[in-house]
């Protein structure tokens, strides 16, 4: 049975949602963050050498398996549960690159470039963010902005995993960090497409009890 680990308000929800979409068995376990310090309690910290979600149980070949990050795990899960998804498109799609880019993208520089903007602003004298980081958080937005305007989805016609490690980010990271959205259409048309998903609404209910998505 694959267990997956979800540590509230994080990017664990991400796992939720693709087991979701694909219609898996799986048991969810819920935890809640500390309020001293609003993180990860210590039973969390506890599953992996990380101490940070995501964090999956599963049944491998040589045994019971703990996995992290998120990449790392939407790969795990789909070559062992879900092999020919139409989740995840192959070398003769021509969606492929522009799903692979993506995919890599949300987490090696989009989510990277909003931690970077998070710690300069709590480092810096009145909260400023220096100046390249800023740069490098419009041309990531303005990205999104322009792909969105191409295609439906990041990974282009129909939905895929690139969409599933984009949406944290894009929805619960901005809940708490409080980050607007006016005047980018597209990205907001396509939250909407996002949250009419009975999958996605299915993981947030689960994830998230009592909380509304983010989705404007």
């Amino acid at each position: 049975m694959l267990t997956v680990h979800h540590l509230r308000l994080s990017q664990s929800e991400r796992i939720v949602w693709l087991c979701e979409e694909l219609g898996l068995d799986y048991e969810l376990k819920l935890y809640t963050r500390r309020t001293d310090n609003n993180l990860a309690p210590d039973e969390y910290k506890a599953l992996h050498p990380m101490g940070i979600a995501p964090v999956v149980e599963d049944d491998g070949p040589g045994g019971r398996i703990v996995l992290g990050e998120s990449g790392a795990i939407i790969d795990w899960i789909v070559a062992k549960h879900a092999p020919g998804t139409p989740l995840v498109p192959g070398p003769e799609d021509p969606d492929f690159a522009d799903h692979l880019f993506f995919y890599h993208w949300a987490n090696a520089t989009f989510m990277t470039n909003g931690m970077m903007a998070l710690v300069a602003s709590r480092m810096t004298a009145g909260g400023q963010i220096p100046p390249f980081v800023a740069d490098r958080m419009a041309r990531s937005w303005k990205i999104i902005e322009d792909r969105l305007s191409a295609a439906d989805y990041f990974g282009g016609a129909r939905l895929t995993t690139a969409d599933i490690m984009m949406g944290f980010q894009l929805t619960t990271s901005r809940a708490m960090s409080g980050t607007g959205i006016d005047g980018m259409p597209n990205l907001q048309a396509y939250l909407r497409r996002i949250g009419e998903r009975p999958a996605y609404r299915r993981a947030m209910e689960k994830c998230e009890p009592g909380m509304t998505p983010k989705l404007d």
